[in-house]
């Protein structure tokens, strides 16, 4: 084949100088589709061709998008789709090097274009390479002259393609760094979502509170439509609707208790994995599909609660999405759930802890009223039969009696009112330790009538953290409780001072004291509870007690330590 060259030097000195200048705006182009679609205009107007087309390759090496141009009368139109023949871009896609022929039939037993009637038709393949790597090849089909591409065409197009592969390098370039920051930024509105959810949740006691805030975040972050969250019925093999928020639909499922092998929610719970469904599903009889479609929404989507390796409820949520939702989003979505789950054990956790204590308390309330107090009046109503039975008989005995039921009732009541104090709420409101210290020490006075005093400093604990406070305050209620149920005493002195790294107090009575050996005996766990609340916060309790001569707890806190999280309750 001759190759035709029609141009000077100097003309094509000229040409190659304008296609440098044309070119240069290819690297400011930063849009792959604009820059494939300027490339393949460029290339069309300087070889004179009437069709242009560009193929990229992907990562693994294959053709896949195109751009395509045509030329009418000097004007470049751009179409979706190339105007040749798929079989003549496959059989020159994996060229080294440019190929050029003059008529397609007759040199590659082809047909440009199927459609039209057989005509000579020319053909330019020139491939983009960038550093030994074929970044994808610009084909020119049927130059409008007739007389076929030349080797001047093949050399404009062959720059032209050097440049195309710097521009399309770094669209592509800032195409993964525009991703990768899109990304990076998804990833930390996810992270603050699930760090304000996570400090939400963790102030939260109730279930009924824990579960409309997570599922709010859910609808707000997510744009959902509706949400509902099932839970697990404990002890029993279903779960229950247990909320509901959005007014697209009034539910999304035609009942509210499942099965763990009925619908979606049963299935979900059961396999512990996500379930994702396009609308109309028919493959769900529980789904109300039609309300759902006429409200615009176009999936479903359900996410197991778990915590450890147990599940106890099902998010269900409705989106008008058609796209389905990115793997990100299910991993968020999945995380959420997972942390919705392990506080919705923490949260059953605690309310049956709060139900254990109730339970322990009434048992102490029974046994100290069942032992104290009722056999005390009991003890009374005995008396009272003896005095009646001695009214005719010894009537002197009679007053005797009486005065002594007068003396155990007596008694009795100052028994109740250490009961109704030692049940009292222990908690500072909103004090400082001296002011609280001085509300105990006024009311311990008021229903024990024993003298107590209070010393302490008036400036120097405002500082004093929360905990080691609520520590002593808590020492001092037990340590007054004891006194007034076991130690008979007349006298109670409370005493508060500081040093330079701890804040240290002391309860002394004048009771009867009592013999620590015996120590489990009389006063249950209150000792041990004070030693405890101590140690909580890094101090400790000291107990000094002789029978007959009182009793004396020492206690000290430091001014400052990391703290226990068990010592504020």
């Amino acid at each position: 084949m001759v190759l035709k060259t029609d141009l000077s030097c100097e003309q094509l000195e000229e040409r190659l100088a304008a296609l440098h200048q044309v070119s240069l705006e290819l690297v400011q182009d930063i849009s792959i589709d604009s820059l494939l679609n300027r490339i393949a205009r460029i290339a069309c107007e300087q070889a004179n061709a009437a069709y242009a087309t560009i193929g990229i390759r992907t990562e693994r090496g294959h053709l896949e998008q195109f751009i395509s141009v045509w030329n009418d009368e000097g004007q470049v139109f751009s179409q979706p789709h190339p105007p040749i023949n798929m079989n003549l871009i496959n059989a020159i896609a994996d060229a080294s090097n440019p190929v050029r022929v003059m008529d397609i039939q007759t040199d590659l037993g082809l047909v440009a274009f199927p459609e039209q009637a057989p005509r000579i038709v020319s053909l330019l393949g020139v491939p983009i390479y960038q550093g030994g790597r074929n970044l994808g090849q610009i084909y020119l089909v049927d130059k409008i002259t007739g007389d076929g591409f030349t080797q001047d065409d093949e050399r404009v197009i062959e720059t032209l393609a050097a440049y195309a592969a710097v521009a399309i390098s770094n669209a592509r370039s800032y195409d993964e760094l525009h991703e990768r920051d899109r990304t990076l930024t998804r990833r930390i509105q996810d992270l603050a979502l699930l760090n304000n959810l996570a400090s939400a949740l963790a102030s939260i006691t109730e279930l009924d509170d824990l579960l409309k805030t997570a599922l709010n975040r859910v609808i707000n972050y997510f744009d959902v439509e509706v949400g509902e969250i099932f839970l697990d019925q404990e002890g029993q093999n279903f779960l229950s609707r247990a909320i509901h928020l959005g007014d697209a639909v009034h539910s999304i499922w035609n009942q509210a208790r499942f099965t763990l092998n009925e619908s979606l929610i049963g299935r979900t719970a059961r396999s512990g994995n996500p379930s994702i469904v396009g609308l109309p599903y028919r493959h769900d009889p529980f789904l109300r599909n039609q309300a759902l479609v006429d409200a615009g929404l176009a999936q479903i989507a359900c996410f197991p609660l778990t915590s450890r390796s147990e599940v106890l409820g099902v998010l269900s949520i409705a989106l008008t999405r058609d796209d389905p939702l990115e793997d990100i989003d299910r991993q968020l979505l999945s995380s959420i759930a997972s942390w919705v789950g392990t506080t919705i054990e923490n949260v059953r956790l605690n309310i049956q802890g709060r139900r254990l204590a109730v339970l322990e308390e009434r048992e102490r309330i029974g046994m100290d009223l069942h032992d104290g107090v009722i056999q005390s009046i009991y003890a009374v109503g005995l008396t009272l039969e003896h005095a009646r039975l001695l009214l005719e008989e010894e009537p002197a005995q009679v007053r005797t009696r009486i005065d002594q039921s007068i003396e155990d009732l007596n008694s009795t009541i100052r028994d109740l009112r250490a009961f109704i104090m030692d049940m009292r709420p222990r908690q500072l409101y909103e004090e400082n330790l001296m002011d609280g210290l001085r509300r105990l020490v006024k009311e311990f006075q008021v229903n024990s009538l024993v003298e107590t005093s209070l010393s302490g400093p008036s400036e120097g604990l405002e500082n004093l953290p929360d905990p080691q406070a609520i520590a002593l305050f808590h020492i001092c209620q037990e340590a007054l409780a004891n006194v007034a149920k076991h130690a008979n005493a007349s006298k109670v002195e409370v005493s508060v001072w500081t040093t330079s790294d701890r804040v240290l107090m002391e309860v002394h009575d004048n009771g009867r004291g009592f013999d620590p050996e015996a120590v489990q005996l009389t006063l249950g766990h209150g000792i041990s509870n004070m030693q405890t609340r101590a140690r909580n916060v890094g101090g400790d309790l000291d107990i000094t007690t002789v029978p007959g001569d009182g009793t004396t707890i020492m206690a000290w806190v430091p001014h400052t330590r990391d703290i226990d999280p068990m010592a504020m309750e």
